[in-house]
């Protein structure tokens, strides 16, 4: 049986391995092309990991207004539905790999709410 999510640790691992995924898929790389190319991976990883902690754990790590970065970078690179279906596919596919309880079921369920609400402010719901 696998472990839940117990630690900021394991989120680091959930986020780390979800993003081998990501920069690897050329639908979603053009979102990251310019943290790698400033060689600034780990330092986003370890900030996206204090965010799912302050969630999964309760946490006050995070600073950021997590929904102002996303509208800011749809300037330059426009969201659309597609790549959010991808993220979360990704994102559940890596958590169940190596997660399994409450905390894992949290984890996933946020970040479809969280997915939802950032499609509803980015508008990609108006054509349907």
């Amino acid at each position: 049986m696998k472990p839940d999510i117990s630690s900021r640790k394991d989120i680091k691992h959930i986020i780390t391995k979800f993003y081998e995924l990501l920069l690897v898929d050329e639908k979603m790389l053009p979102f990251f092309t310019d943290i790698v190319a400033e060689n600034q991976l780990e330092p986003h990883l370890e900030i996206i990991s204090d965010f799912w902690n302050d969630i999964i754990f309760d946490t006050m790590t995070y600073q950021n207004n997590v929904m102002q970065k996303h509208l800011d970078k749809n300037a330059f690179v426009s969201f659309k539905k597609e790549h959010f279906t991808l993220w979360v596919s990704y994102f559940f596919n890596t958590i169940d790999t190596y997660y399994s309880g409450e905390h894992s079921e949290r984890m996933k369920s946020r970040a479809q709410s969280i997915a939802t609400v950032m499609q509803l402010k980015l508008n990609l719901y108006t054509n349907e």
